[in-house]
């Protein structure tokens, strides 16, 4: 029936268990625990990080100790937020085996998974439903959507093929060997389970519909098309007036997740960027509905309003988190609002209701691009209010190298030959991104205290280069190199080394690392940041294997790529691959702060604080001033004064003064948690609980999810 042995082989379960469930705290409406418990991902529908539960405190919170640690079977990376649901904590491991532990001792209940294979990607959690004794846990592993009972973790035989679907089912015919997968929780809505997915970036892409199903069958319920169809609003922004047929053209999909005003029954949409990224002289016009905030009728997918954040983009800038739901008050009124935070650091505020800006935002002139075929946006939107939370790259100057840097002068000579200027479109000369194709704000997303309209976010302060060359089409190539230059070089680079700093491993000497079974399976499911590639053929996948490990023998003649390549080959430009501006030793090149947080009051667009958040431990140990750090994963706000955040790759966990920004309490975890906590109560005691797993920017695996509370 599916590839997954049976779930009951993983399955644990304790005496007592069963009984855990039997106090409904949870209903199918999202909402009406809102901020007391910790039932959706990161924390309510809302997205706002914030519980009510009291606890802890500015005056206790030192006190915090370790009351119970799991490890799991599997190590690497966890970018999951635990929810929490009948004293039940539910999580995805690194490998995406779904889990349930007892939330009061970190005990496990059960486990679903193959127990002999492991999946490559990452997971950031999984939804929650039910309806009376029915309980359903939802998450994905490749294209399958599972739905478990909550209470055994066996699938629910009722929906969709055995407990599953596939996601490509609600999409066209052309995405069945596509790479389709979805590694944000859906969103509930009713009877509902509304998908992000992920797509690839590459030409040739699926598109990025959103689709609802049904949470009891798996039956498709709507589609919202965001590359429009004739007919459709916003099709006439699109020049080829069949994009949404066209083999090259794909992406502008939902892969951060989404909010949910469960009152309005809207739902709230960041979408991604068209693909292929980079080059758009295949997809010219302004690209509707692609990096674009949309509004959604949440039972019917009807078209409520949008505001796009970057026409026609260039420079991979999607929004990267789900908006955050708020309420503000300006000139005496209060406002259901909706905010929006981006990889370039700006915060864009709406009023949800009609998607009114609540400040002003300017579309400026921006240069044209120098690239042949290519046609930029001649204009972009930027809010006046708040100032990014992020430098700007146009901002730096040779005074902005870092003092740190022992080859200052060479990177000086580097930011004075690299255009700086704010949406510069990508040529063959390099273009310096800050904030960087990560960001700014990334995939942890913004916390926010949703009454007050305060709003917290940490971002990362590092520059990278962008740079095109114009694609070659060798006349004499191997079947393998043809495959490895069109899927791999951007990442892994011509020479195999890959950019290791940059988070991009070298493929040299892989035979020594991973058998060739393991290599096939990362090429056809990707890992991490790695696209799966499934619409290989086994004779291309076998072949780019034998060329990466230098096996492949002779190369042949071609007049062209061959065909189900070719129209993905003759994009005129590639992208080279992402290189940090880094100095000799590794370390950013620019000044410090490398990683901040901030608080920002939403009513008036001004800052209450801003903080560096981590430290460079080599510097520290030196007497350095705290430099901030690279950081992925989001804060925790609690109504009385906390903030909670791991996420840097010094591998702290850290409270703060929600108010002052003052440094409460940290833990060196036994691997960074690159991931949101989870705060909840259970029996009278409350508990935050955070994924240690480490991995990504180099840093060491771990295995563990760790729950503090305070001493009884």
């Amino acid at each position: 029936m599916n590839s997954f042995r049976p779930a009951f082989l993983l399955l644990i379960l304790i005496p007592g268990f069963l009984s855990l469930g039997c106090k409904e705290q949870s209903t199918s409406d999202p909402n009406v625990v809102a901020h007391t418990a910790w039932s959706n991902y990161l924390g309510d529908a809302g997205r706002s990080h914030f519980s009510s539960l009291s606890g802890f405190t500015p005056e206790n919170v030192g006190a915090l100790e370790v009351a119970w640690e799991h490890g799991l079977q599997d190590y690497g990376q966890m970018q999951m937020n635990p929810i929490v649901v009948d004293s039940i904590l539910y999580g995805v491991t690194a490998a995406l085996r779904a889990f349930a532990l007892d939330a009061r001792t970190g005990v496990s209940l059960w486990v679903f998974g193959d127990s002999l294979v492991e999946a490559h990607s990452t997971s950031r959690g999984v939804s929650y439903w039910s309806e009376g004794n029915d309980k359903r846990i939802f998450y994905t592993v490749g294209p399958s959507l599972y739905a478990l009972n909550a209470l055994t973790g066996v699938p629910v035989a009722s929906f969709g093929d055995g407990g599953k679907i596939d996601l490509r089912s609600g999409m066209p015919e052309s995405a069945g060997s596509k790479f389709v997968i979805s590694n944000t929780p859906g969103t509930i809505h009713k009877n509902l389970i509304i998908m992000p997915l992920r797509v690839a970036e590459s030409a040739g892409a699926a598109p990025g519909d959103i689709m609802a199903f049904n949470v009891k069958t798996g039956v498709l319920e709507w589609v919202f098309h965001t590359i429009p169809h004739p007919g459709e609003y916003g099709h006439e922004t699109w020049e080829d007036p069949e994009a949404y047929l066209n083999k090259k053209v794909g992406g502008a999909n939902n892969w951060a997740g989404m909010a949910l005003d469960s009152e309005l029954e809207m739902l709230y949409v960041p979408t991604g960027s068209a693909a292929p990224d980079f080059y758009g002289g295949d997809r010219k016009g302004q690209n509707l509905f692609a990096n674009t905030l949309l509004a959604l009728d949440a039972n019917t997918g009807a078209y409520k309003w949008h505001y796009q954040l970057v026409h026609h983009d260039l420079w991979d800038r999607d929004p990267p988190a789900p908006p955050n739901l708020i309420t503000i008050n300006q000139g005496g009124e209060e406002i259901p609002a909706i905010a929006q935070i981006t990889k370039q650091g700006y915060v864009f505020l709406f009023n949800r209701v009609n998607g009114a800006p609540l400040f002003e935002i300017q579309e400026r002139p921006f240069p044209a691009s120098r690239l042949t075929g290519e046609s930029a946006w001649p204009t972009q939107p930027i809010p006046v209010k708040p100032k990014p939370f992020a430098r700007q790259a146009h901002e730096l100057d040779t005074g902005d190298i870092s003092p740190y840097a022992p080859n200052r002068e060479e990177l000086k000579n580097l930011l004075l030959n690299s255009d700086r200027r704010e949406y510069r479109p990508p040529g063959v000369d390099p273009v310096l991104l800050l904030p960087g194709y990560d960001g700014g704000a990334e995939w942890g997303g913004a916390g926010a205290d949703p009454e007050n309209g305060i709003l917290y976010v940490n971002s990362n302060e590092m520059a990278w280069f962008l740079q095109m060359t114009e694609t070659e089409l060798s006349t004499s190539q191997s079947p393998g190199e043809t495959v490895y230059n069109k899927y791999c070089v951007v990442c892994h680079q011509s020479d195999h080394a890959g950019v290791p700093a940059s988070g991009y491993p070298s493929l040299i000497d892989l035979d020594t690392r991973k058998n060739l079974a393991e290599i096939e399976v990362l090429l056809q499911r990707g890992k991490g940041m790695m696209p799966g590639f499934p619409q290989l053929t086994e004779k291309e996948r076998k072949s780019v294997i034998r060329y990466i490990l230098g096996q492949e023998e002779g190369k042949v003649e071609v007049s062209e790529p061959p065909a189900d390549l070719s129209a993905e080959s003759k994009t005129p430009y590639q992208h080279r691959g992402y290189h940090k501006f880094l100095d000799a030793n590794g370390l950013p090149a620019i000044t410090p702060p490398w990683g901040t947080l901030h608080a920002i009051d939403m009513n008036q667009g001004e800052y209450l604080w801003s903080i560096p958040l981590g430290n460079t431990p080599g510097l520290s140990a030196e007497g350095a001033p705290p430099t901030g750090i690279e950081n992925y994963g989001g804060p925790v706000i609690t109504e009385n004064g906390l903030l909670f955040i791991a996420a840097t790759k010094d591998g702290y966990f850290r409270a703060f003064d929600r108010h002052s920004g003052k440094l409460l309490w940290e833990y060196h975890l036994p691997a960074p948690g690159f991931a949101t906590p989870a705060l909840y109560e259970v029996g009278g005691v409350q508990y935050i609980a955070v994924a240690c797993g480490g991995e990504k920017l180099g840093t060491p695996k771990g295995n563990k999810i760790i729950a503090f509370a305070l001493k009884p």
